[in-house]
């Protein structure tokens, strides 16, 4: 036992939402070396496959369970799904999302709603639909949200404030649960890789799309998605990285008058 190293998750059921890609895929992957099975949901079937053959290769079960977070009945069947597949709940992570650009005088209704419908409904609902199996195992929570809830940048409004949005729910969440042995725990990560960038505001994945976000502050998503497990195993209730995210976050919070000038200074 004294050269084995220490699994924190072993023989737990984990179920990620957008985990075909990007930090959903790295949470799975660094979840499976911590010992637990892994159902990975997302609109994309021959990306779930190829996480759960990269989940076999780190000596875990794996389970695609294909679905969108914008579908309510759909939502709930993968719920259901997923806990069958892994004999039980004991971890659901809410990570689905993506992020509609654009100036508010220029944004559509359709991608306001589009932009809420996955960031903030189907956070929401992955949550209502995962608790009932928790609630059997005193399981974890976990929502995804954003640096972006606590500082807001021209252009990314809408983005801003669905990460606002799941902030909220997941303080609630942690009120609404508390004495029931479900924890919930709100991460909200800086720059990280991953695939956001190449994302249009309809939710269309373009390859091509240049990603602007700074390069030099990019955590790499298996790094990153080490530190998220931390948080999960410690049933923090809310936990803010990388280093740039943690003053971003201070600043947004409680100078957002400097981020203001900032802003309108480099115009």
């Amino acid at each position: 036992m004294s050269g084995r190293r220490r699994r924190r998750f072993e023989g737990q059921g984990v179920w990620i939402t957008g985990g075909g890609s990007g930090l959903g895929r790295a949470l799975a992957l660094e979840l499976a070396r911590e010992g637990a099975a892994l159902a990975v949901s997302g609109r994309r079937r021959e990306r779930l496959d190829e996480v759960v053959e990269a989940i076999a290769g780190e000596g875990a079960a794996g389970f695609a369970v294909p679905c969108d977070v914008t579908d309510d009945e759909g939502l709930r069947a993968a719920a259901e799904e997923a806990a069958g597949a892994l004999g039980g709940m004991h971890v659901a992570i809410a990570n689905a999302g993506f992020a509609v650009s654009g100036r508010v005088a220029k944004l559509t209704a359709d991608q306001w709603r589009r932009q809420l419908d996955v960031n903030v409904v189907g956070a929401a609902l992955t949550a209502r639909y995962a608790l009932p199996y928790l609630r059997q195992t005193s399981g974890r929570l976990v929502l995804i949200g954003s640096v972006a809830s606590m500082i807001t940048t021209s252009g990314s409004g809408a983005y801003c404030a669905s990460k606002a949005a799941v902030r909220a729910i997941g303080q609630a969440l942690s009120l609404e649960l508390h004495g029931s042995g479900v924890t919930c725990t709100t991460i909200h990560p800086g720059f990280v890789e991953s695939e956001i960038a190449q994302v249009d505001n309809q939710g269309v994945f373009d390859a091509s799309r240049e990603d602007h976000r700074p390069q030099k502050l990019m955590w790499p998503a298996d790094r990153a998605a080490s530190a998220m497990v931390d948080a999960i195993a410690a049933r923090r209730r809310e936990y803010v990285f990388t280093g740039h995210g943690k003053v971003g976050a201070f600043i947004g919070r409680h100078a957002p008058g400097f981020v203001h000038f900032a802003q309108t200074r480099r115009g």
